[in-house]
């Protein structure tokens, strides 16, 4: 009788838009969801940097150097948010660590793509962290509280971060000849990956349906690849460049832009572990964390240390 009423409790207050808190009753399966996508995304914004960590030094300008140092500060600083607001479902940071590591916690399969020149900072930008925002911000109404508010605060950084890709777009089409056409390889390279950021096809997608019942998302997959679409479409028109679909195309009738086929088996490929960064993000990431072993340690050792001199100073 106890568990009917919790769950009764607990439907009430998805129905009435109430935020579920980490010590409310939940189901299980509920709690199993949560930690899979906010570690998912999680681990995404942490593997996330190392693209474009890749291209600081080699910034064509100190303003573009330090905002893209500020750009990969955010994303670290998203990824923590994200884990500390996983921890409040009973999983510790270390065995999500342990997840993503052993390759059984997945992360956004669009960091598996290599970054060829500086206009891929820009395409990134735009597209990647377009397609993140047009994801997140539904996210900010999540019915679980920490995720929510976790949320809040990296759609604000995310939405700069979008403008400054956007904005590195623009210069470049604006240029040369040649910056011109390396902006449009960018695009031409990051779109098909980018609107796969929004995951399967709807009839495809087992976790959506009671994700959306839940008010975990807001939005189907098919959705949100729509809209991103049909605001890409357009923006993309200020940059005078084009996006890589012959089938793109305004449709009256729908008042949407119809778009070619996804393919689907390159979506699978990459998310299976076979893209082509895959190996090279995974070491990378694995090592950071080993490299990273003493200065855990270090913290480790004064806080016990400090702790003790808290507690002789009481006795």
């Amino acid at each position: 009788m106890q568990i009917i009423n919790e769950e009764k409790i607990f439907a009430d207050k998805i129905d009435e838009e109430i935020k579920i808190e980490p010590k409310d009753w939940m189901p299980d399966q509920y709690r199993k969801t949560l930690i899979r996508q906010i570690s998912q995304h999680a681990h995404s914004e942490i593997v996330g940097m190392l693209p474009e960590a890749n291209w600081i030094t080699r910034a064509p300008t100190l303003r573009r150097k330090a905002t893209l140092i500020a750009k990969v500060q955010d994303e670290a600083g998203h990824g923590l948010y994200l884990y500390s607001a996983a921890e409040t479902l009973n999983i510790s940071r270390d065995e999500m660590l342990k997840q993503l590591h052993s390759g059984k916690a997945k992360y956004s399969s669009i960091f598996n793509y290599p970054t060829l020149t500086w206009a891929d900072m820009g395409a990134i930008g735009w597209l990647v962290d377009g397609a993140a925002i047009m994801n997140q911000v539904p996210l900010c109404r999540c019915s679980y509280g920490p995720y929510a508010r976790a949320m809040i605060r990296i759609c604000k950084e995310e939405s700069f971060h979008q403008r400054q890709g956007f904005e590195i777009l623009l210069t470049l089409s604006k240029g040369s000849k040649a910056q011109k056409q390396m902006a449009q390889d960018a695009i031409n390279r990051w779109w098909w990956p980018s609107i796969m950021m929004f995951g399967p096809n709807d009839d495809a997608s087992p976790h959506s349906k009671q994700s959306m019942e839940w008010k975990i998302k807001r939005f189907s997959n098919d959705e949100l690849r729509q809209k991103f679409i049909d605001v890409c479409a357009e923006q993309v028109k200020i940059l005078g460049l084009v996006l890589p679909d012959e089938k793109l195309k305004w449709n009256e009738e729908t008042k949407h832009y119809d778009f070619g086929e996804i393919n689907w088996e390159e979506f699978r490929n990459v998310v299976n572990g076979n893209g082509p960064c895959n190996k090279e993000r995974l070491e990378a990431r694995v090592k950071a964390h080993e490299d990273g072993a003493w200065v855990r340690d270090a913290a480790a050792a004064y806080s016990e240390k400090r702790k003790s001199r808290e507690q002789k100073a009481v006795a």
